[in-house]
């Protein structure tokens, strides 16, 4: 068990989930439907989070944050709020990629050797996706991320399970579509030494396409 926690941020999709973490066995996590919600609610999370262990933020050693592909707005509001706990507080920020922290929580979900995919929505007609590897206890890159039209998605993984927010009658899709706050701090143990920054003007989400803005006319 670390002897100082991770508080965790997973704002991808519509649920916002937050952790405190010190190992698989000691944590605790909220969640609170992101969806129409002003982004203060989070810190409502956070502070529930915290409050469940009796603790404040100056007793945790550093945030791990959902840094995507995921929701375009989600991503931003989890990503500013870690930014101002953290300036606050003066501890780090280590960038958690979703579909990796994913991937992690879907190891116990997939057979060892299993080829699966991770498959998410972007708009109608694009698709984040990436493929993965069971290796047991960690899972490898098969295929790189990437932004693949909806309509490859058939080729892309016909024999393969899904995990996503896709449809397709034609697949073998799972909806599962963002990683659990535990699992987000969890990655930033394994893997995020080398990720851990307090250079935050340079912190952004990953995307993979640019955000536009729609505007409406009149």
């Amino acid at each position: 068990m670390i002897e100082k926690p991770i508080l965790a941020i997973e704002t991808s999709d519509k649920i916002c989930s937050c952790a405190v973490y010190y190992d698989n066995q000691k944590y605790t996590e909220t969640s609170i439907q992101l969806k129409n919600s002003h982004s203060e609610k989070i810190f409502q999370c956070i502070d529930a989070s915290l409050k469940l262990l009796s603790l404040d933020i100056n007793d945790c050693k550093l945030i791990a944050v959902s840094s995507g592909p995921g929701s375009f707005t989600g991503l931003r509001i989890g990503l500013s709020a870690a930014k101002g706990i953290a300036t606050a507080s003066n501890i780090p920020i280590v960038p958690v990629p979703t579909f990796e922290a994913l991937a992690l929580e879907l190891l116990s979900s997939t057979k060892i050797s299993e080829e699966f995919v991770i498959a998410n929505k972007v708009n109608v007609e694009e698709i984040y996706f990436a493929k993965f590897k069971n290796e047991g206890n960690i899972y490898k890159f098969t295929d790189e991320l990437k932004l693949i039209k909806s309509i490859e998605l058939e080729s892309e993984a016909f024999d393969l399970r899904i995990f996503g927010n896709v449809k397709n009658d034609k697949l073998n899709i799972v909806e599962k579509f963002a990683p659990s706050a535990v699992k987000v701090a969890e990655w930033a143990c394994l893997f995020g030494e080398n990720l851990m920054t307090t250079d935050f003007d340079y912190l952004e989400p990953m995307y993979l396409k640019s955000f536009v803005i729609k505007r409406k006319e009149a």
